[in-house]
């Protein structure tokens, strides 16, 4: 396959690069070739910090060896060019430097239980995408690998914390990469770069091997994508429970894939434009692609109401600070078991540093009553939904952010979620609540960089079928950044 064969081949989503391969037209080896060859020409982009070029072609070539692929339609996404996410994705045998200079030297001993089922899918893992440290910031510039670059502008981040997976995406390299979501990871990301976000509501998936659940309940999982097709046939790869986890929820009557050939009925929307956090305005851009979207879904059939669910902002914003210190001292001890030594300063980020320190100090007692106040104002939260199925908000309050503003020290843990709720606006509630959220490039600045439009609801089946009708009614398709490789 020549150059320009394997660049027109980045405009073929996933099911349809499997597709190729299930009929004979391309073999798993010649798809992963092509992504290796985007990649290359996108290497001005620092999405990638990993290669494992070798491991993926020797798993191209057993799949094909197998024979199964050509007749192969119970699994999907087969065969397709996979990128992992440095965080939350590891891979036994490969680095997992999760962004940090301390854990640079890190090597996964063990597969995560979701890698694992990309990998009984077909999908082949042929590196990891760039990431901050320990998925801190809603950008992605570590001091570490140096910044990722966005495809639609090199003035604005991709967003982070999974910003490597959404440039590689966006750029055309792989049609579809992992992410985490821990405040709106992956969500924020798609945002910046014109993609498909879900985060799935919690419980979804597992953390096995090694964990139970991800900062008391805040993260979740799944991958960044150009069409909603290939998010719900990835989270059916992903959905279920490994033996003993804590936490689980049923599976879905059907699969999501099988879900979105449907439409939904119709839904009832609570729609709002405003801040949930005080002296943040939304830019009128932003207002103006969420109103867009709103007649969208009132002209498909749904009922769209003014209004938003309450919460108390300033006790959210405490309780996420409190629990990112917690988790920063972790980093911290993981940091000191990684280097055989007593971490310094200078083996972490700034803005790490400061929240380690106040984990330090963080009380049993502050770290429960966290814990308790996420609860409650999921409570409060839910009630205020009451009535409504679905809820249409900005993904950002602004158009994509420059570099240098989501990742810098202010002195303390919550003055630096103060200046990131200003910027991410409603993203972290469905990280709150638990609650699926699903960003859609939707909108576009009048610069013409992309605006994301969210949709939360408890579930995922109909944030994906309204996902799809939004795809068909106000398609995204056409508008590709200056960096596309295809």
């Amino acid at each position: 396959m020549d150059s320009q064969q394997a660049r027109e081949l980045a405009s073929v989503d996933a099911i349809g690069q499997a597709e190729l391969v299930a009929s004979g037209e391309l073999t798993a080896v010649e798809l992963l070739d092509a992504a290796v060859t985007r990649l290359d020409a996108a290497r001005g982009l620092n999405a990638v910090i990993t290669d494992l070029f070798d491991r993926g072609r020797k798993q191209a070539g057993a799949l094909d060896d197998s024979g199964t692929l050509r007749a192969d339609g119970v699994r999907p996404l087969a065969g397709v060019p996979f990128l992992l996410k440095d965080l939350g994705s590891s891979l036994a045998g490969t680095r997992e430097a999760m962004g940090s200079r301390a854990l640079r030297s890190h090597v996964a001993t063990e597969s995560a239980w979701t890698v694992e089922r990309y990998l009984d899918a077909g999908l082949v893992v042929f590196g990891k995408t760039n990431t901050p440290e320990w998925g801190n910031h809603c950008t992605t510039e570590p001091l570490l690998f140096g910044p990722t670059v966005n495809p639609w502008s090199p003035d604005i981040t991709p967003g982070g914390s999974s910003g490597g997976s959404a440039a590689a995406v966006a750029a055309g390299v792989v049609p579809a990469a992992s992410g985490g979501d821990g405040t709106g990871s992956i969500r924020v990301p798609a945002s910046c770069c014109g993609l498909v976000g879900l985060k799935p509501r919690r419980g979804r998936s597992s953390f096995a091997p090694d964990g139970g659940q991800g900062m008391e309940g805040l993260v979740n999982g799944h991958a960044l994508t150009r069409t909603v097709r290939d998010s719900a046939a990835l989270l059916d790869v992903i959905s279920g429970s490994a033996v003993g986890d804590p936490y689980t929820v049923p599976l879905p009557e059907t699969s999501f894939l099988a879900a979105i050939a449907h439409p939904p009925s119709a839904a009832r929307i609570l729609t709002t434009t405003d801040s949930p956090f005080p002296g943040a305005p939304t830019h009128p851009e932003v207002i103006a692609a969420v109103e867009a979207v709103a007649h969208a879904l009132a002209d498909l059939g749904h009922s769209v109401d003014a209004g938003a669910p309450s919460f108390d902002p300033d006790a959210v914003a405490d309780a996420i600070a409190v629990l990112h210190t917690v988790s920063n001292a972790q980093l911290h001890a993981f940091g000191k078991h990684v280097l055989g030594r007593e971490p310094e300063e200078d083996d972490f980020e700034p803005s790490s540093w400061v929240m380690m320190r106040e984990g330090f100090t963080t009380s049993g007692v502050a770290y429960a009553e966290a814990i308790g106040t996420v609860h409650a104002q999921t409570r409060r939260f839910a009630a205020g939904m009451d009535g409504h199925d679905v809820l249409l908000v900005p993904t950002l309050l602004t158009a994509p952010p420059p570099y240098g503003l989501l990742n810098q020290p202010r002195g303390t843990t919550r003055a630096f979620f103060d200046v990131e709720f200003a910027t991410t606006g409603w993203t972290t509630m469905a990280n709150v609540t638990g609650w699926a959220a699903i960003s859609l490039p939707l909108g576009v600045t009048s610069e013409g960089l992309p605006i994301g439009v969210q949709l939360m609801a408890p579930d995922e089946t109909i944030l994906l079928q309204l996902a799809v009708q939004l795809e068909a009614a106000m398609p995204w398709s056409g508008r590709l950044p200056t960096g596309w490789i295809g």
